[in-house]
């Protein structure tokens, strides 16, 4: 459904009269197309205390495509290295760096903020780098303009590369959505890529919950970075999952992710095994708990969480998931905030994040499999379409950039977790929701 207010306020009266009555005024966002793949502007590295990093990060930057431009007066992104701030009045430097260049940055730019994990052992590193945490997250909230800011935290003995995904990611069109995070990456070593244009190619990637919506979304961009999809949904969606898996090229596989025999049919559609697996299905039946009958509790966690335990555990353990392979699944800000009328959702959707949590370090070691999830806020969708219109431009405005997201925002987000060259992404949950209002 398109948003008239987002379009009211790209107009000169609706400016004005927004503007009169202290109304939300969001920017139309600037998400990738083949016409426009990056940032529309240079880029500005920016130092905060002695950096051990310096030459590291200059390499990830300049494999952005991005132009780095110590001068640059309109800058389109700006990286700030901190991991040099290790005291309260190290933070001094935070201030010094981005105060005089805040305000010039271009609309729609990007911030990017380089910590490193607080110490348990130095808790004056250990706050001055969490203090990094709150200043990232106020200052994506007032920056405006369809800007985005994020903290990425590198350790200590990342391998060479290790960045470089990520800030791909987050310094390009692909994050329009995504801003107040924070990534805390591992000293895993990236994969190497051949052809960053189709980072998937060669690689087999299932999505669940296909057919439709964020799902088809999701094998789409995945099809476009050249993977080959393996796009499931349940048989009553089956005509609707032929024609996503027709455009695609990509291949429809008819199955209830709850059936018994789940894994063994998905094993036997990838003989060659798989490389990501997008766990996408999910289901609502929402009813306050007083007045929730078991089964429509145990739907959706049999659906949601039960279903992704299963597969996952048995892809894992037939060894049909590849080594460098990936699992992303959805979470939802339901399941970090709650939502009223959605106790089994919610739950459902925490369940995913312990889940990622868990799974992500023991899987890396043992499988060579990285696991994250995403965890979208208030999505474009016909099923947000059809929530009354308060309530639903309360979900649209309701966050940083003051409009609802659409599911391609999603997939972007998926298809960063799922490259070979984010292997030290691991165990993250990115919630993709414009920096709502609600929740941590």
């Amino acid at each position: 459904m398109a948003d008239r207010y987002l379009h009211l306020t790209g107009t000169a009266p609706g400016r004005f009269l927004t503007r009169r009555l202290g109304l939300p005024q969001p920017a139309p966002l600037r998400r990738w197309t083949l016409e426009t793949p990056r940032l529309d502007g240079p880029l500005l590295h920016l130092t905060a205390g002695d950096s051990a990093i310096t030459d590291e990060l200059a390499k990830a930057l300049a494999a952005t495509g991005l132009t780095v431009d110590a001068q640059a007066a309109r800058p389109a992104g700006i990286v700030l290295d901190a991991t040099g701030v290790t005291s309260a009045r190290g933070l001094t430097e935070v201030h010094a760096a981005l105060h005089p260049v805040v305000r010039s940055q271009a609309p729609g730019g990007r911030i990017v903020v380089i910590g490193t994990p607080p110490s348990s052992e130095d808790h004056h590193q250990a706050a001055a780098q969490q203090a990094l945490e709150g200043f990232v997250r106020s200052l994506g909230k007032e920056i405006g303009r369809g800007s985005t800011a994020q903290l990425v935290r590198i350790p200590a003995g990342a391998a060479p590369g290790a960045a470089e995904s990520t800030l791909r990611f987050l310094l390009s069109p692909r994050s329009a959505y995504v801003s107040g995070q924070v990534i805390e990456l591992t000293t895993a070593a990236p994969d190497p890529v051949a052809d960053q244009d189709a980072p998937l190619a060669g690689r087999t990637a299932l999505v669940t919950g296909a057919a439709r919506g964020i799902g088809a979304s999701v094998a789409s961009v995945l099809a476009r970075d050249g993977a080959h999809v393996i796009a499931l949904d349940v048989p009553q969606a089956q005509d609707d999952l032929v024609r996503t898996a027709d455009r695609l090229g990509a291949t429809a596989l008819p199955l209830d992710i709850t059936a018994p025999d789940a894994a063994a049919r998905i094993a036997a559609a990838a003989p060659d095994g798989l490389d990501v697996l997008v766990h996408n299905a999910g289901i609502t039946r929402d009813r306050r708990l007083a007045n929730m009958p078991a089964d429509r509790w145990a739907q959706v966690i049999d659906v949601n969480l039960d279903s992704v335990l299963r597969t996952t555990d048995e892809l894992l353990t037939s060894g049909t998931l590849n080594r460098g392979g990936r699992v992303v699944a959805t979470a939802s800000i339901a399941g970090i905030a709650g939502n009223n009328g959605q106790t089994n959702y919610a739950a459902s959707k925490a369940g995913v994040i312990g889940l990622v949590r868990s799974l992500g370090p023991r899987a890396a070691a043992e499988h060579g499999v990285t696991v994250n999830a995403v965890a979208p806020g208030f999505i474009e969708t016909k099923m947000t379409a059809a929530v009354p219109l308060f309530i639903r431009e309360a979900g649209r405005r309701m966050n940083s950039l003051s409009q609802g997201g659409l599911p391609v925002d999603v997939a972007e987000a998926v298809a960063w977790f799922a490259q070979p060259g984010s292997a030290a992404v691991n165990g993250q949950v990115l919630r993709v929701c414009g920096q709502s209002l609600l929740g941590a």
